[in-house]
């Protein structure tokens, strides 16, 4: 035995080891064989091919009326296209089973066994071996192999053409229901998921397989019986009532088609399945129970004292089954069936396996964005320093190169007197730098001394400078343009960087406050079928609730969002409304917190000398996130290309600012842009207050425009900052204001047309302030049309400049429908943390 061990070598293993460190070696290879996963599919594999194949041998030897046997080629052929690897084992248990059928079945399943196979092969060989043939392929079969035997037979009549046509359909019916239910054998099906036509096909495979059973006994108990009330059990106690009467009924209706004389079995079946099914909340004591109720009460009406024993002996056998059962294989039935709460927390599982999954994907692209845009820096950081660094050289060898080469003392001056000559160079650079046209007579007198050629090196220097010039001013572009690109990738990588961090935000399971806020509703006589809550963060709440309305009463608004209101403690709107299924009388309506301060806005503008086309620009639009943005641009001079610039500016920032980049550095991004897309002068003023409408504190971007103002009753207070507009220098400073707004504060914000109105000689900011404090309305438009009024008045009714006044009053958000109190409803206490 010891030199069998010793002759035994697996891959990896070396020669020569005694029978001791070989034995060792062979337990460590095995165990982890059997720890690695090609072992567990393995073993999992045979376990699915066995159950396979004995169901196999059930389906062989079922029958309908004890004439059809439509089941064998079905299951056939189903497997045949999903599982070839099964082909052997499961075709010789379907042709055991046949053989426990009555004579001529085993020829018959023989028979169309044989011929699908080269039917099988043939579309193989052509490489049209597809599933969607599978059906016809079987009807074909079954059509050709009963009509043969009822040609040779001595019983060929109608009747008999009658029974072979009902044979082939319910193959080719019972193929297409084999396909569905299959593949959750076979572990061909990955979802854990299934659509109800799915769960009643796999219902419909079970009875098929337990018609196999007709005929066996233990003890004077049928075995399907048996089986038949065990399945009922273990779909009552996942599904409930509903799942529990379906499987009744399939069943019952089955096994009542392979033996006539069980007819009653369905209603008995169905009816013990409700009855089992709407005892689930007791779990399995309860659903036995009601099992056991349900076929004790309807043995007494159907059948006799005998069959009342039978049937509930048998009930009682498939109660012990049903008790010994373990719990994992409830739980992976569950998983399967919608509705239940192993199948809800698999699919919560799966879902947050692929958020996970794609904030971990978002998080790396924003990692190589953030890279990029370090990369970026650094190239134009380097760029100047190189900019700075071959200035010189780029002249003396231009020099060198040109004027020196020919002259007769370039090697006493290049070589002898190196540093003499390169100061010298220096000093003459200097002088063209700082007035590039100098002429050859203000040449210094000690270079005239020294130098051979001073007019021509003068000339040389002076083109090479004018070169310099243009090729620095393109490298300045280019360096531009990378720290745009830099300072844009940055600004990518934090809004994906946050948006990361908000698909990993997953609500908590709020299974309290859900029923809370439907005992509520449902207090009222409101029809709610789901409600989820996504969010509870104070200033931040969003429920999902699917109602049945009624047309033309609007209870979301009127009574749902008032009452929720009442129990959160918190004003509640309708942010979103969708109608799930109009027949049924089903809308899916999103409820979220509602706004503190709403902002009514008005404009008014007048183009320079009465034009039409004005250069200023202006937005009032809703941010997101409870932000409301009041914007004023101003381009520079008038007319089209002055709106152009205008506009440019106000959409990339709002753009910006929408995506949620961060202030400061979409109004540098904008800044760039404006820079790098025209050689020409064109420049933008910015004038944007972000309104935040549950604080009402403002946010002020004044990027060179002129100041705003507060009115307050009669106090009107400036805002202003000192800051260039956008797209003529480089590296802009960005300076936000911060106010708080109260309720009635009317916010003005105008161009330099309106505010440079009285001249230079006049205090342009108490005539503006005592202006605005003497139009006496609260409205945003009429006072936005009185101060222009005012000024063109002011200036003789000529328009000197383009001008736009945009004006915003802040107020108390005031809901259509106050909030409803019902007594009994307390207040909800929300979690600590929400996520």
């Amino acid at each position: 035995m010891m030199e069998k061990w010793n002759v035994i070598q697996f891959p990896g293993m070396k020669a020569g080891k005694g029978g001791t460190e070989a034995r060792e070696e062979l337990s460590v290879r095995l165990k982890q064989w059997l720890g690695s996963r090609k072992a567990v599919q393995m073993v999992a594999s045979r376990k699915w091919v066995l159950l396979l194949t004995f169901m196999g041998f059930l389906l062989g030897k079922a029958m309908i009326l004890n004439e059809l046997s439509p089941f064998a080629i079905a299951y056939f052929a189903v497997i045949a296209f999903m599982r070839r690897d099964y082909i052997i084992p499961v075709g010789a248990a379907l042709l055991a089973g046949s053989l426990f059928a009555p004579f001529p079945v085993p020829l018959i399943v023989a028979s169309e066994i044989a011929i699908f196979y080269l039917l099988f092969r043939g579309l193989e060989s052509y490489d049209r071996a597809e599933l969607s043939y599978a059906p016809t392929m079987v009807f074909t079969t079954t059509f050709m192999v009963k009509l043969f035997a009822v040609v040779i037979g001595s019983s060929f009549s109608w009747y008999a053409m009658l029974m072979l046509t009902m044979d082939s359909i319910l193959s080719f019916v019972l193929t297409l229901v084999f396909i569905q239910a299959i593949p959750i054998f076979t572990y061909r099906k990955k979802k854990f998921s299934l659509k109800n036509e799915e769960i009643l096909c796999l219902i419909i495979l079970l009875a098929s397989v337990m018609t196999g059973a007709v005929g066996w006994t233990i003890q004077s108990l049928s075995v399907e019986h048996m089986l038949s009330r065990y399945l009922i059990l273990i779909f009552a106690l996942v599904g409930g009532a509903p799942l529990g009467a379906s499987v009744g009924v399939i069943t019952g209706l089955i096994l009542s088609l392979a033996d006539m004389s069980a007819v009653y079995q369905m209603s008995l079946l169905a009816f013990a399945g409700m009855l089992a099914g709407m005892l689930r909340e007791g779990k399995r004591a309860a659903v036995a129970l009601g099992m056991l109720l349900g076929s004790s009460i309807l043995s007494i009406y159907l059948g006799g004292p005998g069959d009342v024993m039978n049937s509930l002996w048998e009930t009682c056998a498939a109660i012990v089954l049903f008790m010994l059962t373990p719990k994992s294989l409830m739980t992976a039935i569950s998983k399967y069936v919608p509705g239940t709460q192993d199948h809800t927390k698999s699919q919560h599982e799966y879902a947050k396996r692929i958020r996970d999954i794609t904030a971990e994907r978002v998080t790396r692209f924003s990692q190589v964005f953030r890279q990029l845009s370090r990369s970026f820096d650094q190239m134009s950081g380097a760029g100047e320093q190189v900019q700075k660094e071959g200035g010189m050289d780029h002249f003396m060898n231009a020099v060198a190169e040109g004027t020196c080469a020919s002259c007769f003392k370039r090697t006493q001056c290049w070589d002898a007197k190196f540093i003499q000559t390169y100061k010298y160079m220096t000093d003459v650079m200097s002088t063209i730098e700082g007035n590039p046209e100098i002429s050859g007579k203000q040449i210094p007198v000690d270079w005239n001394r020294v130098c051979a050629k001073p007019e021509e090196v003068l000339e040389v220097m002076r083109a090479q400078y004018g070169l310099h010039q243009h090729n620095m001013q393109w490298k300045r572009q280019i360096i531009d343009s990378r720290q745009l690109v830099a300072e844009q990738l940055s600004g990518v990588s934090q809004v994906m960087e946050d948006l990361a961090k908000e698909i990993q935000r997953e609500s908590d399971e709020m299974v309290q406050q859900e029923e809370q806020i439907r005992d509520a509703l449902e207090s009222l006589g409101l029809s709610i079928h789901s409600i989820e809550i996504i969010n509870l963060e104070a200033g931040n709440v969003e429920i999902e609730i699917v109602h049945a309305y009624t047309r033309g009463f609007d209870e979301c608004r009127k009574m749902i969002a008032p009452l929720i209101s009442d129990v959160l403690d918190e004003h509640i709107a309708v942010l979103h409304e969708t109608m799930t299924d109009p027949r049924q009388g089903l809308a899916t309506v999103t409820f979220g917190s509602a706004k503190t301060f709403e902002v009514t806005t008005g404009v008014a503008a007048a183009a320079k000398g009465g034009d039409v086309m004005s250069g200023d620009s202006f937005s009032t639009v809703e941010l997101g996130n409870g932000t409301f943005a009041v914007a004023l641009s101003d381009g520079m001079g008038n007319g089209e290309r002055a709106r152009m610039e205008s506009s440019a500016a106000l959409n990339i920032l709002e753009q910006l600012l929408q995506s949620g980049m961060d202030e400061k550095l979409a109004i540098k991004s904008v800044n760039s842009v404006l820079m790098l897309r025209s050689p020409e002068e064109m420049y933008a003023t910015v004038d944007m207050a972000l309104i935040d409408e549950y604080t009402a504190e403002t946010t002020f971007m004044k990027i060179g425009s002129t100041p705003s103002f507060i009115k307050r009753g009669q106090e009107v207070i400036q805002v202003s900052a000192s800051n260039l507009p956008i797209g003529i220098i480089k590296d802009i400073e960005v300076d936000l204001v911060t106010v708080q707004l109260q309720p009635g504060d009317i916010l003005i914000m105008m161009t330099d047309g309106i505010y440079d109105a009285p001249g230079y000689a006049v205090n342009k900011e108490l005539w503006m302030k005592r202006l605005i404090q003497e139009i006496d309305t609260d409205d945003p438009q009429d006072l936005a049309d009185c101060l222009l009024e005012s000024v063109i008045r002011h200036q003789q009714h000529e328009i000197l400049d383009d001008m736009t006044v945009v004006v915003g009053k802040v107020e108390h958000f005031r809901p259509e429908w106050a909030t409803l109190r019902v007594p009994g409803i307390n207040r909800m206490e929300r979690p600590r943390t929400v996520s």
